[in-house]
């Protein structure tokens, strides 16, 4: 027996290769036998008891025979078994990958019409005569996250030696040197960023906008972008405007006047009280009754007798 990595190392992390001892090298019916010679194999599995039963019982022997008579024996049994998920594909005549894949699971026995409940717990795969353990979901993603932060972590420092600010020019990137087989790909960067840079110095001695003005002109935006001239002339500077006027254009009032109606005059009301007859007085001026011609004078009211009367 063979590996080739210490013992110490994780299962995960080492191949095994070990001698072949059968007749015909590994093929259908040994692929299980020689997984057992493997330090991936657990002696205290199905395989090992139903094993160890063909060799002491007769009775037993048949189920050594053949890979399909050992593995339905083994579906018969509950417990912890090793068994074949995925036979190598065949590429072609009499050619096929040699790739075999190995189950490591736990089964269950259910009622009787009931299929078995499976728990897979890790998987082998035999390329030739080296046997690998597959590594779990949770190891790849660890390695992927590892191998990102690895990465990230040297280029932080990289890109943070390589720029420079200050209040005057602000964030200023400075090109690395190197003197390396790749020169030639840097000096073409720096031809090309020297043209760049001549190009921004043309424009802005002919009064062009430069890559400086168009990232003036983005703060100022980012900023202040909520303000808005519209129609009223503005005064003032960013972030101090004052508008000049509201806006609301100016009322002729002559014209107004002259649209609107004239009130209508109504009859005024006497709401003196003193001047009712109802609440005047008798005078005895009032005016009186005219007399009618021939009739009866005034009638002269008699006088009675007011002597006192004695009685008899």
């Amino acid at each position: 027996m063979a590996t080739t990595s210490s013992r110490s190392d994780p299962l995960d992390e080492i191949r095994f290769t070990g001698p072949v001892e059968f007749e015909g090298g590994i093929h259908n019916n040994s692929v299980l036998y020689y997984f057992a010679t493997s330090p991936f194999y657990d002696k205290t599995s199905n395989n090992e008891v139903l094993f160890q039963q063909g060799l002491n019982n007769p009775n037993m022997m048949q189920f050594l025979a053949t890979r399909e008579a050992f593995e339905g024996r083994l579906r018969t049994m509950s417990g912890l078994e090793f068994i074949v998920a995925q036979e190598p594909a065949e590429t072609g005549p009499s050619a096929g990958t040699g790739v075999w894949v190995i189950n490591k699971q736990t089964r269950r026995k259910r009622r009787e019409g009931e299929e078995d409940e499976i728990a897979v717990h890790s998987v082998y795969y035999i390329v030739g005569e080296h046997i690998h353990m597959a590594p779990s979901f949770a190891d790849i993603m660890s390695a992927r996250l590892a191998t990102i932060s690895n990465f990230l972590s040297n280029i932080l420092p990289s890109s943070a030696s390589v720029q420079a600010w200050s209040p005057a020019t602000g964030r200023v990137y400075n090109q690395p040197s190197t003197t390396t087989a790749g020169s030639n790909s840097v000096k073409a960067i720096t031809a090309s960023a020297q043209q760049q840079s001549q190009g921004s110095r043309q424009q802005s001695d002919i009064g062009l906008p430069t890559t400086r003005d168009f990232e003036k002109a983005l703060y100022l935006h980012e900023q202040y972008g909520d303000q808005y001239m519209d129609e009223n002339p503005i005064t003032g500077r960013p972030g101090e405007f004052h508008l000049s006027s509201t806006g609301r254009a100016k009322v002729n009032l002559s014209a107004a006047a002259a649209a609107k109606p004239l009130p209508v005059k109504l009859p005024t009301i006497n709401t003196k009280v003193a001047d009712s007859p109802l609440t005047s007085k008798p005078t005895g001026k009032e005016t009186k009754s005219p007399k009618i011609p021939g009739g009866p004078g005034k009638l002269k009211r008699r006088k009675s007798s007011k002597a006192a009367v004695t009685p008899s």
